[in-house]
């Protein structure tokens, strides 16, 4: 079976010549017998090489590289599973809209990779005013809040035998109690800790008589963030006892 057709076709007694050579060898192209149809084609007399012919078996994998592939022949079902590592994907290339909700579990979550940043809704807010109803804080932060609503407690004395005191509350409002020494008008000055920051409303209690039947009352006077005056209408025993409250 031919592979080539001649340029030239010698007959018996033809001279040889160089123009005859050169068309013999020049104008040659390969014949039908020259390819298998299977792997190998004819294409203007020259031999190309069909896409059955390129097979995984033929290819170096040296010779091949990205600039060779065309994006779109990179399909899933031509990449082997045991060909996908970590090392051959970008960290860029990976985003949550390609990674499957089933695919994330905690085995394959590395604990270094568990850091405060990269936690949503958790703050770390010492007074939590960044508190809402969903999120969530870190312990040192509720144990920060805690230890301040802590240290507002109860400061307690003494006046004349009566308890005297106050208490702050985490809301802001705040309460203060006591007594004044006997007389009949006077300034009472709230415990230095209360810091009212507006005039409280005071409520006064009648005061002793010294004849123990008698009661005589008293009226507040001015009030101001640190004190307040009271009258009374007798020389008493013991001074008016008082509450007040506000913020």
């Amino acid at each position: 079976m031919a592979i080539l057709n001649k340029g030239h076709d010698f007959s018996d007694g033809d001279q040889v010549t160089a123009t005859k050579l050169d068309s013999a060898v020049d104008s040659a192209t390969f014949a039908a017998g020259s390819v298998d149809n299977a792997s190998t084609q004819l294409s203007g007399g020259a031999i190309i090489v069909k896409d059955s012919g390129v097979t995984a078996a033929k290819i170096s994998s040296g010779a091949v590289t990205a600039v060779k592939l065309a994006s779109n022949a990179v399909t899933t079902d031509k990449i082997a599973d045991a060909n996908v590592t970590t090392d051959k994907i970008l960290n860029s290339n990976i985003t949550t809209d390609k990674i499957a909700n089933a695919g994330v579990t905690t085995d394959k979550i590395a604990d270094s990779n568990v850091t405060f940043a990269k936690l949503t809704d958790v703050i770390d807010d010492d007074t939590m005013a960044t508190a809402t109803s969903t999120n969530l804080a870190t312990a040192e932060s509720i144990k920060a809040y805690v230890d301040t609503i802590t240290a507002t407690t109860s400061n307690f004395t003494t006046e004349d035998g009566q308890s005297a005191g106050y208490q702050v509350f985490p809301s802001g409002l705040k309460m203060a109690w006591g007594d004044a020494t006997a007389g009949h008008n006077g300034v009472i000055t709230f415990p230095s800790g209360i810091g009212f920051t507006v005039a409280p409303t005071i409520q006064i209690s009648y005061n002793k008589a010294t004849t123990s039947t008698n009661y005589n009352g008293t009226q507040v006077g001015d009030v101001t963030t640190t004190q307040f005056v009271y009258h009374g209408s007798y020389a008493n025993l013991y001074g008016p006892r008082y509450f007040a409250i506000g913020i």
